[in-house]
């Protein structure tokens, strides 16, 4: 009797790993995998979907690396933000009381909570439309906040001030980055496994944060008590992090349509007769709030334009862009825009 073990799943490349063979005086087995191998791969299988990379999306790796990067520097970061942050509150000092402190951490997290809620309620829809710009923006906000934690003892009469503002920048962080997350694990997903995705994602923080924790810890003992050197690492870091999240907002190549990839497609379209794909209108993209405000005063004119749709490859596509609805039927051609 021959038994042989293949990995793999349904949509990858299956491999021979072991073959058992089995007789009536003796058996036998050979493996196809070094140990070393299937350590390794069982070690990936914790971080990484199912069927990966055929399961997910060819923007998912990319992203998700810079995405680790940036999350490394925040835990870095994170450590020293609430070393000066204890310590105004008191900590370490005979003068401060508990109910003192205990009342400016409630204080602290109140309003960072009721800055969410208010926060839900204004951008709350437009959060999956603008998937990458507000990923950008959330990260952005919790620099911010943090940057606040870092400030606060230097101005004792205005901590509670400083502390408050810091924590309802972090609580857009949370709803921002959140939404989105959610809207980028649907796009990541190519085989229903939205629930994978997540899962390895937070696997994958895990480890980030468990990194960030020993470096900050690390960094933080180094340059107690030395101003200077706490404030050029972070402000280092904040760079690195900005500059991480840059990097990876630009690497995803979303197949949904909201205003200003819409207008790229359009305006494209009626230049040249020609569609551009996901990953060509990403490149095309503005991703900051400032910059595409001011784009999009400058691409305004084009829902004045009489536009003729029909046999362009423009498949069952419908568009609404600034109040004007343009409905677009294909004739037995496909477009990468198309979901039905």
């Amino acid at each position: 009797m021959i038994m042989e073990e293949w990995n793999g799943s349904s949509s990858t490349k299956l491999s021979k790993t072991a073959v058992l063979t089995v007789s009536s005086s003796s058996f036998s087995l050979q493996r196809y995998d070094s140990r070393f191998n299937e350590v390794s791969r069982r070690i990936l299988e914790a971080f990484v979907p199912e069927g990966f990379p055929t399961s997910v999306t060819p923007d998912y790796a990319p992203f998700q690396i810079w995405d680790s990067l940036q999350g490394l520097s925040t835990y870095i970061r994170t450590m020293l933000s609430t070393q000066a942050l204890l310590s105004a509150i008191g900590v370490g000092e005979k003068s401060a009381t508990v109910i003192g402190a205990t009342f400016q951490w409630f204080l602290r997290d109140f309003t960072g909570m009721l800055g969410g809620i208010l926060f839900t309620f204004y951008q709350g829809s437009n959060l999956d439309s603008n998937a990458k710009m507000w990923r950008l923006v959330a990260d952005l906000m919790n620099d911010l906040g943090m940057l606040m934690d870092l400030v606060s003892p230097l101005f004792p009469s205005a901590f509670i001030f400083i502390v408050c503002l810091g924590s309802i920048s972090r609580s857009f962080t949370g709803v921002a980055s959140g939404a989105t997350r959610a809207a980028l694990t649907q796009h990541f997903s190519l085989q229903n496994n939205a629930a994978d995705i997540s899962a390895k994602e937070g696997s994958q923080e895990t480890v980030a944060t468990m990194a960030g924790m020993v470096l900050g810890m690390l960094l933080a003992h180094i340059t107690m008590g030395q101003p200077l050197i706490i404030w050029f690492s972070f402000l280092s870091l904040t760079v690195f992090h900005m500059y991480a999240n840059y990097k990876a907002v630009c690497c995803l190549s979303l197949t949904t349509l909201n205003k200003q990839r819409c207008s790229i497609l359009l305006q494209h379209f009626m230049k040249s007769g020609q569609v551009l794909s996901p990953q060509q209108v990403s490149k095309l993209e503005h991703i900051l709030p400032v910059w595409a405000s001011s784009w999009y005063s400058k691409t305004s004119k084009l829902t004045h334009k009489k536009i003729h749709l029909g046999d362009g490859p423009l498949c069952c596509a419908r568009f609404l862009l600034q109040g004007s609805e343009i409905l677009a039927d294909g004739e037995g051609r496909s477009c990468q825009y198309c979901t039905a």
